[in-house]
Order: structure tokens, then C-alpha cells, then sequence
């Protein structure tokens, strides 16, 4: 997985990765990333197979996206991020 970070947003490239394993490595990313990412575009590819782009676009799920933009590339899918919540104190 490579991972780029510009201005608000992250561009991550899936490419090599099993599907699982793109899928928890996305919710890893997802919940740690800072309030100021508020999109990240998901470069999964479609020519070697659907797997990932189907997890992305169907069976991701985390509090942070907001939105799932499916793009005129068929290659990549984007999601628009909310805020993270607050973590309650003590």
C-alpha cells in the first residue's frame, strides 16, 4: 500500500494487496488519520479482478466516511471523510 498525503486529502494505491487485507489496513488508516484529511482517494485498479474494488465501494464501513464518490475512473473510488468524534474524557 502507498500512501500519499497532499493538502487535505490522501491518495491511497491498494495495488498488490489482498482484499482483506487492503480492507484492514483502510480502517487502520481511516481511524487514525487526522482531522484535517477530508477526502481520500482509493486507487484500486480493475483490470486484474473486482475484489477490491468491491470491498472498497461495498463492504468498507467506518464512522469517518461520510460519502463513497465512484469516479469516471473505473480504477478508483473516492471518500469524502467526516470529522473524527471526540473522544470523551474522564
Amino acid at each position: 500500500m502507498h500512501v500519499t498525503k497532499k493538502d487535505s486529502s490522501l491518495e491511497v494505491d491498494l495495488h498488490g494487496l489482498t482484499a482483506e487485507d487492503a480492507k484492514r489496513r483502510l480502517e487502520h488508516l481511516l481511524s487514525n488519520a487526522g482531522p484535517e484529511v477530508k477526502e481520500m482517494r482509493v486507487i484500486h485498479g480493475y483490470n486484474s479482478g473486482q475484489a477490491l474494488r468491491n470491498m472498497v465501494r461495498v463492504r468498507l464501513k467506518h464512522p469517518r466516511i461520510a460519502t463513497k464518490l465512484v469516479t469516471l475512473n473505473p480504477g478508483e473510488t473516492r471518500l469524502l471523510l467526516s470529522p473524527p468524534k471526540k473522544k470523551k474524557g474522564r
